[in-house]
């Protein structure tokens, strides 16, 4: 228990001193609750003395109206003091992660890892700050109190102290099984909660193609069945869980029940005297409400705990190491501005590229083309460090692009693909993504170039529209022009092109041409081509095959040698 408050804790980073702050706020709040009951036997004690006069009547309840209004006060601070820090907490852990993911590689989110972050925060983040971090300072208010009632029974007499440690002796007892059974349960039901988080996130995102081919039967079932599973396995939580606070409950009934008899015994032995035994009377039904009280928490916190496994995960996938410190200067005309050098990579153990090879000069055109799955968006991708090479290097300007900063390289480069996402923002703040600074002319001029201007100012409130979650108010050719706008804003020198016009009608293909012609122009230009007609201007095209460059040429060299791009035209012309 104190190993997993010690663990959350060391999460709270700067706020640290706050948080055990409120552990002296927490500590006279202990000793505040516990004072009214020390207050009032010794207004029974003066009293069965005969020692009682009204200036003694008169400070007793000055004093147990006082002890009442400090607890309140020092109840107020430490909640101050914890609560508020830890919203602090995770608000500045919530942009720690947002800060981690954007330096992760992008294969770590095709990896089935986006139902993990979905669920960590929303799951267990949101869990910890709502039930754990109000009740830090509290559980050290039950260490206290406990505390000063076994001194206080020590007080009355030792016998009674030792039958005191006996009991809460044997609640830890309890309490650590309670809290062994609890931890295993806490794990499989966070993975449970992943589990149905990235179900929900798969039949959402997918939910066109359901309806589409009739499976919502199916795709519902396999819904259905991860409710299901998450439910059993808070049933199951529970279950497991119910025992042992019984048992806790039980443990807390005899013990008092054996503080009563032995107070009684000793009692009517002429051990302790008729006020000493009024006192115990006082004591007794509150001597092990904090012990029990403290596991009573110990469900959340075994939660936390393995909420806490879940979002160290998380912040624990390796990151694409960014301590480049060059910067990249200018390019001479017909020099080289990209050269992949033997380049070779692997996203596991299987290979997916092998030996690449090539250089594309300042202005040039290079086109990749081959069958689907041979590795062509993988080279485009490593350009823009979506990953790191195996093998071999990468240059941009004859710098390795791993010895410049992440942000100096993409500074040098825009990308258009074919899946375009687009946020839940206003077009104008869609565009301006491409340079923040821009002003609204320029946004509207690179509109312009990108044709999409007239259908813009045709929207409800022009480039004030709201467009929804990744585009989804517009068609696939409106999306595409906007993101080409933005990176013609953006105007870098180096433009990555999954050929934008593969999947769209003929009106929209016109205007995304038109709108890639402006973005292209004085650029250098490296295109995965689909439609080989396309690019038999490139100045140089390059055919990958498994993952290895199998023809290199421009189109006409290549249509001479009759090999696989030959065979390409052919079957597309056809």
């Amino acid at each position: 228990m104190l190993k997993i408050l010690h663990r959350i804790i060391n999460m709270t980073g700067k706020y640290k001193t706050r948080i055990r702050a409120s552990y002296i706020t927490a500590l006279l709040k202990g000793l505040m609750m516990k004072a009214p009951l020390v207050l009032c036997f010794l207004f029974i004690s003066y009293f069965m003395r005969g020692e009682m006069d009204k200036t003694k009547c008169i400070w007793l309840g000055v004093a147990v109206l006082a002890s009442v209004i400090l607890e309140a006060v020092f109840e107020h601070i430490s909640n101050v003091l914890q609560s508020a820090a830890g919203y602090m907490v995770f608000a500045d852990m919530r942009l720690k992660l947002g800060d981690h993911l954007r330096k992760l590689p992008m294969g770590y989110f095709t990896e089935g890892n986006i139902g993990k972050i979905s669920s960590v925060l929303a799951t267990d983040m949101v869990f910890i700050e709502e039930n754990c971090m109000g009740v830090l300072s509290e559980l050290v208010t039950f260490l206290i109190s406990q505390g000063i009632m076994v001194v206080m029974m020590f007080v009355m007499d030792f016998r009674m102290g030792l039958l005191s440690l006996l009991v809460v002796g044997a609640f830890i007892i309890v309490g650590n099984l309670m809290l062994k059974t609890s931890m295993k349960h806490s794990v499989i039901k966070q993975e449970a909660s992943e589990s149905l988080t990235e179900e929900v996130l798969d039949f959402a995102e997918g939910i066109g193609i359901i309806k589409s081919y009739n499976m919502l039967g199916d795709k519902s079932k396999k819904l259905t069945d991860e409710f299901a599973k998450s439910c059993k396995e808070s049933i199951d939580f529970e279950i497991a869980y119910t025992p042992w606070s019984r048992a806790l409950y039980l443990t807390f009934g005899i013990g008092t029940a054996l503080v009563l008899a032995l107070s009684g015994y000793l009692y009517m032995t002429s051990s302790i005297s008729a006020e000493y035994m009024i006192g115990m009377a006082l004591f007794l039904f509150d001597a092990f409400v904090a012990i029990k009280s403290y596991y009573g928490q110990m469900a959340r916190l075994t939660v936390t705990d393995a909420s806490l496994d879940r979002i160290e995960e998380v912040f624990a996938a390796e990151e694409l190491k960014d301590e480049g410190k060059n910067e990249l200067g200018s390019v001479s005309v017909s020099a080289d501005e990209i050269e992949y050098d033997n380049v070779g990579f692997a996203y596991t153990e299987k290979e997916v590229l092998s030996n690449v090879s090539f250089k594309i000069k300042q202005g040039e055109m290079t086109a990749l083309v081959g069958p689907s799955g041979g590795g062509k968006s993988t080279i485009a991708s490593l350009l823009a460090r979506f990953w790191d090479v195996k093998n071999g290097k990468i240059l941009v300007r004859g710098e390795d692009i791993r010895d410049v900063s992440l942000g100096s390289l993409m500074d040098q480069i825009s990308m258009v693909f074919q899946r375009v996402y687009l946020f839940q923002d206003t077009v104008y703040n869609n565009i301006a993504i491409g340079r923040p600074d821009a002003t609204r002319e320029d946004v509207e001029e690179a509109a312009k170039k990108a044709r999409c201007y007239d259908f813009i100012m045709q929207l409800p409130n022009g480039f004030d529209t709201v467009i929804g979650e990744g585009g989804a108010s517009l068609s696939g050719g409106e999306q595409q022009r906007i993101s080409i706008a933005r990176c013609i804003l953006k105007d870098s020198p180096i433009v990555i092109l999954d050929e934008a016009t593969a999947s769209v009608d003929a009106d929209n293909e016109r205007a995304i041409q038109e709108a890639i012609s402006e973005l292209c122009k004085d650029k250098t230009l490296l295109v995965i081509a689909h439609r080989l007609r396309t690019i038999r201007d490139a100045d140089q095209i390059l055919v990958v095959t498994d993952g290895k460059i199998t023809e290199r040429g421009n189109h006409d060299t290549l249509m001479a040698q009759n090999g696989t791009y030959a065979h390409m035209v052919s079957l597309q012309e056809a």
